[in-house]
């Protein structure tokens, strides 16, 4: 059985200290050796050979930016997981990472509170867990299978499993009619899964799209501005009363849900903030159910990679009322967690491949049929 080996780079002795006790108290990950910077970092991954990077992005001599750019061009594609801060320069830097190849990001603690240093600490190893045990799993089968542990990370741990029959069929309410509005829930994973599935959307996609993607508040903007700049269509941050118009995409603000009001002059969204849903707070179970209420038989419903049951359960509202729905396969799925329940559940029609899914959606949008 093989632990996730980490490599913590850091240039503050303290936050490498700090970063490596969290880490090691997560059964199936172990630090193999940390670096003060990108370049020392570099000499070190030939012969430690780790599973996983946590990167800081202010270092002296080589900082994450330059790490990412070098780690780019040397064709290494060990998963990293940024360190940001939560400034809003910290925000933009953030998804310049993610645009470089990072594969997700985790805010730093904002000081020695406890409360604040656990949600980081669980949020760190989730995310280890999972990007470090599938690459793993994809490229080091030699080393042995991975750890229990592990596995669990990789199907969204023992909540994950659903709890009705997958034998279990739903009779729709209505045929589906054409499809006019797309919702899309996604967790772990999603940063470097909705860049794949955005850049191959359909430019003549005129279905309005409306996502929500678990990131904590202060970086939904500049994530949505760097989906913009890969995608064909046009990406923006939902605010309140945004119309939902044909060939926008609106991403949920973070920290707030994101529901639909559909009136004789169109759609509008709103952003309430209410209670955390399904553990979450943009939650895709809020955005699935407020859609299928609004757009009954009209709705495309896609659920994606990602930890736990969001957005499982209401997925099936959108069948019943007679939508479409798409679930991420398992082989392609960072953590095959929300996907999964929501198949295990009868609430998926079809599962389609990470690569797959930007070409499917625009399909099934505008034929309006599987």
């Amino acid at each position: 059985m093989s632990d996730v080996n980490i490599l913590v780079v850091d240039d503050s002795a303290l936050m490498r200290k700090l970063v490596s006790a969290m880490v090691e108290e997560q059964a199936g990950l172990h630090v193999i050796d940390t670096a003060m910077n990108g370049k020392i970092a570099l000499e070190k991954i030939p012969r430690l050979n780790p599973d996983a990077i946590v990167l800081d992005i202010e270092m002296p001599e080589m900082n994450g930016i330059e790490f990412l750019k070098e780690r780019k061009r040397l064709g290494i594609n060990i998963p990293v997981i940024v360190l940001s801060s939560i400034a809003e320069k910290g925000a933009a830097v953030t998804m310049e990472c993610l645009s470089l190849g990072a594969s997700d990001f985790v805010t730093k603690p904002s000081g020695s509170i406890s409360v604040d240093v656990a949600k980081v600490k669980e949020r760190v190893n989730e995310l280890l867990l999972a990007y470090g045990g599938q690459y793993q799993r994809r490229f080091k089968k030699a080393a042995g299978p991975v750890s229990e542990t592990v596995s669990k990370a990789l199907v969204g741990g023992d909540k994950a499993v659903a709890s009705v029959s997958p034998d279990k069929k739903i009779t729709p309410l209505m045929k589906p009619g054409r499809v006019e509005l797309i919702v899309l829930g996604i967790s772990t994973g999603g940063p470097e899964a909705l860049r794949v599935v955005f850049a191959n959307l359909a430019p003549d996609l005129k279905v309005p799209m409306l996502v929500v993607q678990h990131m904590p508040a202060g970086f939904t903007l500049e994530f949505a501005r760097s989906l913009n700049k890969i995608c064909p269509l046009d990406v923006k941050e939902a605010a309140e009363g945004d119309q939902i118009l044909p060939g926008r995409i609106l991403i949920a603000e973070g920290s707030k849900h994101l529901e639909v009001e559909r009136g004789a002059s169109g759609g509008i969204v709103h952003l309430p903030d209410t209670p955390l849903v399904s553990g979450h707070k943009p939650s895709a179970d809020v955005l699935f159910a407020s859609a299928a209420m609004a757009y009954h038989n009209h709705v495309l419903g896609v659920i994606m990679t990602g930890m736990g049951r969001d957005g499982a359960v209401q997925l099936g509202s959108i069948y019943r009322e007679g939508g479409i729905t798409l679930g991420q396969d398992e082989s392609s799925a960072i953590v095959y967690g929300m996907p999964r329940v929501a198949f295990e559940m009868g609430n998926v029609m079809e599962q389609v491949a990470l690569e797959k899914m930007g070409q499917r959606i625009s399909e099934v949008a505008k034929a309006s049929k599987l």
